[in-house]
């Protein structure tokens, strides 16, 4: 194994619009099993596109003599198969848009956004063999343009099929409502244009939407805007198409660092747990009882998800932890630390900028305001990543030390305890 220590033009769209099923996305994106479908949606409607924002509708133009309302535009076509059996069209989309909610598909159908055969139907429509499905918006396509962008990138390995990338926090993956420049993809871009190597490069400083489309797949995966730490990217359809079945069988390695609220009775532990949209703030995802604990005939909402934690460092009043995911879910270590009563420290939309554990003296409340000052995000770094090069074979592993604002963060609680300690002591 080895080891590494370690935009959008103006009007261009994305994320919720209108009141349809905003997010979601056209583009044909393959499964590890090699089943098509369409990348986008359940995880990218927030309002908020630090928070795993994205995709926007693309579409054909208006729908003409299939009969659907005048002056509404298609955005997603889908035939179904000769032999496919009668089925809820909500489930139906579900198993073809990757990270589109049932839920949403349904609210979709109440809006009369989604048409078989040229003519609205409820979510409740059992799709049969040769059925054309479409979703439609009353907004014609919006069309895409990415620029590329002198970003600094602290790119820690590059060959001519990957890099992997230490991102620090502040920075947007990728382009979404309200962040149309400044992100990683735009960095990306101006890094790999005229690149030789790589299906996403071009010699322009403005690419495509086709080409913008090809540039955003080679993101096997995502971290949150204010999350530091490391990203692969591929640089070619084989590698990505490599790199995404890794992570589908979970056997890539990622490890984070997080300093959470509280203390934990064990040194490790497991929290398991289906994550989807919260029911009441639609910025968060919640956890969710997962199909074995329902009754039975009873559907689970969100989706399976799995984190893995380890005790690094007690500090009384909060606890360092390493994280390890064993599935991959929006805002999955924030939602599950929050769930198990240890939110991520100055995590604001989970509930962790506030005092939560400590004393009620004033000084410790000026204390936890100066450490909130000195990181002004959640305490959350992507230390670990390691896969197989889909080229060479090889294992590779790389190692991010923790940014400079995590650092200061810890040294600060370390002189509160030592200062407390000896306080203790001599009382």
């Amino acid at each position: 194994m080895m080891k590494f220590p370690g935009a959008y033009a103006e009007g261009s769209g994305s994320g919720v619009v209108g009141d349809g099923i905003g997010g979601l996305d056209d583009r044909d994106a393959v499964r590890p099993d090699g089943e098509r479908l369409a990348d986008g949606g359940d995880e990218l409607f927030a309002d908020d596109p630090s928070e795993e924002e994205g995709e926007d509708f693309f579409g054909e133009g208006a729908v003409g003599d299939g009969g659907g309302e005048e002056g509404m535009y298609e955005h997603f076509a889908v035939t179904a198969d000769k032999g496919q059996s009668l089925l809820r069209i909500d489930k139906f989309l579900v198993h073809r848009m990757e990270h589109v909610s049932r839920a949403r598909i349904q609210a979709a159908a109440e809006g009369g956004n989604i048409l078989v055969n040229g003519v609205p139907v409820r979510s409740n429509y059992k799709v049969k063999p040769l059925d054309r499905v479409q979703i439609v918006m009353p907004y014609p396509r919006r069309e895409v343009e990415i620029i590329a962008e002198d970003i600094p990138l602290n790119i820690v390995y590059e060959d001519d099929d990957l890099l992997v990338v230490d991102k620090e926090a502040g920075l947007v993956v990728h382009p979404g409502h309200g962040n149309y420049c400044g992100t990683l993809v735009n960095a990306l871009t101006w890094h790999l244009r005229g690149a030789g190597d790589s299906d996403f490069a071009s010699p322009e400083n403005r690419v495509s939407k086709e080409e913008f489309e090809d540039m955003r797949a080679g993101l096997v995966h995502r971290i949150d805007k204010n999350t530091s730490g490391l990203l692969v990217v591929a640089k070619n359809v084989e590698t990505h198409a490599h790199l995404a079945k890794q992570f589908f069988d979970h056997t890539v390695v990622r490890r984070y660092v997080a300093l959470v609220w509280g203390n934990f009775a064990e040194d490790e532990g497991t929290v398991t747990g289906n994550i989807g949209r919260s029911r009441h703030d639609r910025l968060k995802m919640a956890v969710f009882p997962s199909e074995s604990e329902l009754p039975e005939g009873v559907e689970a909402e969100g989706k399976h998800a799995v984190t893995h934690w380890r005790v690094l460092r007690r500090y009384g009043y909060v606890t360092l932890l390493e994280l390890r995911l064993e599935t991959g879910r929006t805002h999955q270590i924030r939602v599950h630390a929050e769930h198990i009563g240890h939110p991520l420290f100055n995590d604001e939309r989970y509930g962790g900028d506030r005092i939560l554990k400590g004393t009620t003296f004033s000084k410790y409340k000026q204390f936890i305001e100066n450490c909130f000052r000195l990181m002004p995000r959640h305490a959350l770094h992507a230390r670990s990543l390691g896969f197989v090069h889909p080229r060479t074979r090889q294992e590779l592993y790389f190692e991010s030390p923790l940014p400079a604002d995590f650092t200061a963060l810890l040294e600060k609680w370390d002189v509160y305890v030592a200062s407390r300690e000896a306080f203790e002591d001599e009382v």
